[in-house]
């Protein structure tokens, strides 16, 4: 049966026991409730998409406390991405990391000249990296019914999943829906990058931090 538990010490490593058990968890991110659960368990991954009745063609994003968990998971990020993610990680920016052929991850996207993918993301929100930082890297979706408003309380993720999730954390309302800017590297563009989905930051913004002399992978 699903609980909802406030956040503190004992609904954090349950979150984190539960995630390591199969299960599935609801936490609140920069955005909106997400329903999530470990990215390398298989079958954690059917019960989220079952829970979700979500289309299993639709991938799921990692959501990480930091980049220097991309390591662990096979994951990295290819030349330029990497100057953006220092520049806008954590925030409403979405990646595309590449993965070597020894990731673990169970989320990851096949690619039509073979490789494979996965998008990431780092909440902006001080509560959501202390629950990454318990639980380790998420597979995640909004917490709502394929199709369905995206929760911005506790409660509208418990009436659209209900005992489907094994523990809610109550992180009180969130800001809303904020579309993050998908974006993949791209040897072939001008600029070394394609954007897949326009959102909050600019191309103008991402432009600027490409002719920037500064660099690096956000911590």
């Amino acid at each position: 049966m699903g609980r909802i538990g406030r956040i503190d010490e004992q609904a954090l490593e349950d979150a984190a026991r539960v995630v390591r058990e199969g299960g599935l968890i609801v936490l609140p991110t920069d955005t909106v409730y997400g329903v999530a659960c470990d990215p390398c368990n298989p079958a954690a991954i059917s019960l989220l998409y079952q829970a979700k009745q979500r289309p299993a063609s639709k991938a799921l994003q990692v959501i990480l406390a930091s980049t220097n968990n991309l390591t662990r998971l096979g994951l990295y990020l290819p030349e330029p991405l990497d100057r953006l993610a220092a520049a806008f990680l954590p925030g409403p920016f979405s990646p595309i990391a590449a993965a070597s052929p020894d990731s673990p991850l169970s989320t990851l996207r096949n690619e039509k000249d073979g490789s494979r993918t996965q998008a990431i993301r780092l909440p902006d929100s001080d509560l959501s990296l202390r629950i990454l930082q318990f639980t380790g890297p998420l597979a995640a979706s909004s917490a709502n019914r394929s199709g369905g408003q995206s929760p911005q309380t506790v409660q509208e993720a418990y009436e659209a999943l209900g005992d489907a999730v094994d523990l809610y954390l109550d992180g009180g309302p969130t800001q809303g829906h904020m579309a993050s800017t998908v974006v993949a590297a791209s040897p072939e563009a001008s600029d070394g990058i394609s954007i897949l989905r326009q959102g909050i930051i600019s191309r103008a913004a991402i432009r600027q931090v490409l002719q920037s002399a500064d660099g690096g992978v956000a911590a």
